[in-house]
């Protein structure tokens, strides 16, 4: 185990960058481009076919492409929160929760480089849901300002009007009469997020047996197939714009200048990824092209790194030497290392781990209360914790198992069930056991769990030691028997505040991320 002092940036400090970024024309432009809901895998870079990401491919082609980027946090709001502050969800207080109020206290690297000479904004989806504030009460330009005039006809019902690479255009023509300054853009798209127009991806062509493999932990039937394909839909409509937004900075001689980060928030909104903590929920697509900053192209790296890492790495781009105090010590460790070298494959031996949790998510439960895990991915095994088993994993039954999405997925799987058929529910919906250990290489999804095995033992006692001693480091109160402050902290959605208690006492309340028949009429504790 490494000590968090070795790689926070507990005064304030950071590392001189690699190159000489101490002029304002040094400093790289920066674009991240975040996707919402996209699973791992799901590019041409890694190997699928059914996903055309061409845009994608290009900056792994000619930068690095990360092959074990995790969240920490697998929901929209935490993980964007690790992203922006460089910490751990359990070390954010209220912004490790789903739905939330952003302490003002936690400011984020784009605040950060906004007051040292950048120019900021976004397009899409930024941090959320929730408010984020500062301490007078006015609400924070935590990803810049916001871009969104530009409409344009969506391929499919279901996505988004946003001409999110228009938007981009005009930010830039704005951002070029700021002479000398360089700029922040935050490029997030609503896709894949649900809902999707059903049948979209045969209406454009594709077919049922494109996709390779449907995962061991939902049925393969046609009814999911489709739903998977209207998914690459929306992925392919992010690839679209983030292509389209490349043409634009290479038209005006600024590619080769801009840091290009393109990932995904978390796993893809389906049953047991999306919202949960197995290997298809954290782990997250990502490629980054800076052909002035990184060393070599077409590089595959296999280092363990995560949403925290992030933070530190834009700051030393930046060349900006102090956070305080606008944002608090940092837990990531900057990216430059392997930026430096001409490696492949393993290039840190110390970037061995990742560890990922969460709290309260979606609500539904008794006084709102959440689903706490934490976990250690570490040498293709995953070791993951559940704090309160007695609660329901993905959200109570009787209210529409709020932590998932409703889908044709969801239903089908709910609805075997209610016919009689328990495996699929059990493995997506069902109580867990307090522990769970799973051999990545053999089991991807994550359906087998050997925490019970003998022969794992020494192995499941081990990770858990590193997990429970990196997490007392690192502050989280659930190491310290005080884990049920994140049940306390106040939910941001009135309209579904108190969601138990409210439905179950007859108000007719709706959940607009769920399906009607999501609801289970029966009581099944």
């Amino acid at each position: 185990m490494h000590s968090l002092a070795k790689y926070n940036l507990i005064s304030g400090f950071l590392l001189s960058g690699w190159l000489s970024l101490g002029q304002a024309t040094d400093r790289p432009n920066i674009l991240f481009a975040i996707a919402d809901d996209w699973s791992f895998g799901h590019a041409g870079a890694y190997g699928c076919d059914w996903v055309r990401t061409p845009s994608f491919d290009r900056l792994a082609r000619e930068g690095i492409l990360f092959q074990r980027a995790y969240t920490p946090n697998a929901k929209c709001a935490p993980s964007r929160a690790i992203i922006l502050t460089g910490r751990y969800s359990w070390q954010l207080e209220n912004a490790g929760n789903h739905m939330t109020y952003f302490p003002a206290k936690f400011g984020g690297w784009i605040e950060l480089l906004e007051a040292n000479g950048y120019v900021t904004g976004y397009t899409g989806k930024g941090w959320g849901p929730g408010f984020a504030k500062d301490v007078n009460g006015k609400t924070r330009r935590i990803t810049g300002t916001a871009w969104q005039k530009k409409k344009a006809k969506p391929p499919a019902r279901a996505i988004s009007n946003n001409n999110y690479s228009a938007n981009f255009a005009d930010f830039l023509d704005a951002a070029g009469q700021a002479v000398a300054k360089p700029w922040v853009f935050w490029f997030g798209t609503t896709e894949p997020h649900r809902g999707y127009e059903y049948g979209v991806g045969q209406r454009m062509g594709k077919k049922l047996s494109d996709i390779d493999r449907v995962p061991k932990y939902w049925p393969d039937n046609e009814r999911i197939r489709n739903d998977l394909l209207d998914y690459s839909i929306e992925v392919e409509h992010y690839d679209y714009h983030l292509g389209k937004i490349l043409e634009i900075l290479e038209k005006s001689g600024q590619l080769d200048k801009t840091l290009i980060v393109a990932t995904s928030d978390h796993g893809m909104p389906f049953p047991r990824v999306k919202g949960q903590a197995y290997e298809p929920s954290n782990h997250v697509p990502l490629a980054i092209r800076w052909p002035k900053g990184i060393n070599g192209h077409g590089r595959v790296v296999t280092d363990y790194v995560n949403f925290a890492d992030l933070a530190p790495t834009f700051i030393e781009a930046s060349g900006v030497d102090k956070i305080v105090p606008i944002m608090q010590p940092i837990s990531g460790r900057s990216l430059f290392d392997i930026f430096r070298s001409p490696k492949s494959g393993l290039v840190n031996t110390s970037r061995d781990h990742v560890l990922i949790g969460k709290e309260r998510h979606d609500i539904g439960r008794p006084n709102n209360r959440g689903y706490p895990i934490r976990g250690i991915v570490k040498n293709d095994h995953l070791y993951l914790h559940n704090f309160k088993t007695d609660r329901w994993p993905s959200g109570h039954p009787n209210t529409g198992y709020l932590n998932c999405d409703g889908s044709p997925t969801k239903t089908s799987i709910l609805n075997q069930r209610r016919e009689g058929t328990y495996h699929f529910w059990t493995l997506n919906f069902g109580k867990r056991s307090q522990e769970e250990l799973f051999d990545l290489k053999r089991d991807v999804d994550c359906v087998n769990n050997l925490a019970m095995s003998k022969s794992h033992a020494n192995l499941k006692k081990i990770l858990k030691n590193q997990l429970f001693a990196e997490l007392r480091e690192q502050g989280d109160p659930r190491m310290f028997g005080k884990g049920d402050v994140f049940d306390n902290y106040p939910y941001s959605g009135s309209a579904t505040d108190d969601f138990y208690k409210r439905y179950t006492s007859g108000e007719k309340l709706r959940a607009g991320w769920v399906n009607p028949s999501d609801f289970e009429k029966e009581t099944l504790d």
